[in-house]
């Protein structure tokens, strides 16, 4: 057992975004009191960060899609499902202000966020505060949630940095496409470190999966990466500097033809196997996960739209057929090294009494920050409660996700996520002949073992309770 913390306390969000905002119904929802800490206010001083327009809490300041609400096939719909089922603010708002959008969860954004905040401030719980936290919370504060996003401010940036020794300072974030390991065609690919060096895997090759291009491929891919189109930075990200060890590939290949030859695809100390010879480029790609589902495209950090981006990377021979779980992006970003700073239930190793949710964590999008905001809520109650917190099964969208960011992400490579299919435990499920089951099928029982966890964690939760 936990030894309870002094319940006169209140538990302490700093942060009133998606994540703040599920966080603190959670915690008030389990009979504790809380106080949200949010900066953003329009009456008397204005004070808005560079992205919000209004004061209202849960605002929505890019679009308003939810992405897929499919719970079979996809796996941020999943989670939508597994937060309806946990008892989501953010989802419950989400439902009663839904706009046509097919397959996809859309909302009216000023309803939505209306709804969040006339609902928490309606509860007896639950305090509002307009403040900013400029610096790290004071000692007294025993139990606090900052879910502050990617907008952190500088001063309580710096405070994170002096505990964890980290780089957490906004700049242009570099995030290189990932792909799901089965969509690559290993009878062109091959496992090789360069020079042979590395940790043998897979029957005889090593660390790297690597995808060769002849002088012509290499020529016509870096053609199209010139011809590509970019996206813009927001406005206010112009004024950042590039991260110098981070340039974006079409800016490497405007350098010259045979920069990025020599750059990240360099070929030297790799030699195809089915030729025997050094070909002319390579695209390597590393292990993202733990489990061995995603792989990094090393080197491949870009400002290509994400249209251009599956085209061109699929000119790459063995990624004709690939499958992305995230694609690439620079933006100015602040984010922690979740796996190597936070323990599984998202406190800060070296400040246990501080927990992170939301973007901050290295998560992406609106459903995953509002989600980790939902099991950082239900840590703190169950501390407050004096009892261990229970974490949600791996095998579950929430404790898929929630594995990636606490130590299931290679700290050294570690990048913003989307919930994706590759983020869950391998399933070994087969056909009536016997044959393991692929693509969309595969989807579907992976969804099917998730729900049943997650009802059979929840029942138990409930009893323990």
């Amino acid at each position: 057992m936990v030894p309870p913390m002094s319940i006169e306390k209140p538990i302490h969000i700093v942060g009133g975004g998606l994540a703040g905002s599920e966080a603190a119904w959670q915690i008030a929802e389990a009979g504790w009191p809380v106080v949200i800490h949010e900066m953003r206010r329009t009456g008397g001083e204005v004070r808005l960060t560079d992205a919000h327009k209004t004061e209202t809490l849960a605002e929505l300041v890019c679009s308003n899609s939810f992405r897929s609400d499919d719970a079979d096939y996809n796996a941020v719909g999943l989670l939508h499902a597994e937060m309806r089922r946990c008892g989501s603010l953010i989802m419950r708002a989400a439902d009663a202000h839904r706009v046509p959008a097919g397959s996809a969860l859309a909302v009216d954004r000023d309803g939505f966020a209306d709804a969040v905040q006339k609902t928490l401030l309606a509860h007896p719980k639950v305090t509002l505060v307009r403040d900013e936290v400029t610096s790290l919370p004071p000692e007294d504060w025993d139990s606090v949630i900052i879910a502050t996003g990617p907008l952190t401010s500088p001063g309580l940036s710096a405070g994170i940095r002096s505990v964890t020794g980290e780089d957490a300072l906004a700049f242009f974030d570099a995030i290189a496409p990932i792909v799901h390991r089965e969509s690559i065609n290993m009878d062109i690919a091959w496992f090789q470190s360069r020079y042979d060096k590395g940790a043998e895997v897979e029957g005889g090759g090593a660390d790297y999966i690597n995808c060769p291009l002849t002088k012509a491929q290499y020529e016509s891919f870096v053609d199209e990466l010139r011809r590509g189109d970019k996206t813009e930075f927001k406005q206010w990200e112009k004024d950042t500097p590039y991260f110098d060890g981070c340039l974006p590939i079409e800016v490497m290949a405007e350098r010259g033809v045979e920069t990025l030859a020599f750059g990240p695809m360099k070929p030297i100390g790799l030699r195809d196997p089915r030729t025997g010879h050094r070909p002319h480029a390579v695209v390597q790609l590393r292990q993202d996960n733990a489990l061995g589902t995603l792989f990094n495209m090393v080197g491949f950090q870009t400002k290509l739209k994400h249209g251009d981006q599956v085209r061109i990377f699929r000119m790459i021979p063995g990624l004709e057929g690939a499958e992305f779980a995230r694609l690439g992006g620079i933006h100015r970003n602040t984010f922690i090294n979740a796996p190597r700073l936070l323990d599984t239930t998202l406190r800060l190793k070296a400040m246990p009494r501080l927990r992170f949710a939301g973007q901050i964590t290295g998560c992406e999008g609106y459903v995953e920050s509002a989600a980790v905001g939902l099991m950082a809520g239900h840590f703190a109650a169950a501390e407050r409660r004096g009892a261990a917190p229970a974490l949600p099964p791996p095998t579950t969208a929430l404790g898929a996700l929630l594995g990636h960011i606490t130590g299931g992400a290679d700290a050294t490579t570690y990048q913003p996520m989307n919930i994706n299919f590759g983020l869950f435990p391998d399933l070994d499920a087969r056909d009536p002949k016997g044959r393991p089951i692929r693509g969309r099928d595969r989807k579907k029982a992976v969804a099917e073992r998730a729900r049943a966890d997650l009802d059979a964690w929840l029942g138990e939760k409930l009893a323990a309770e």
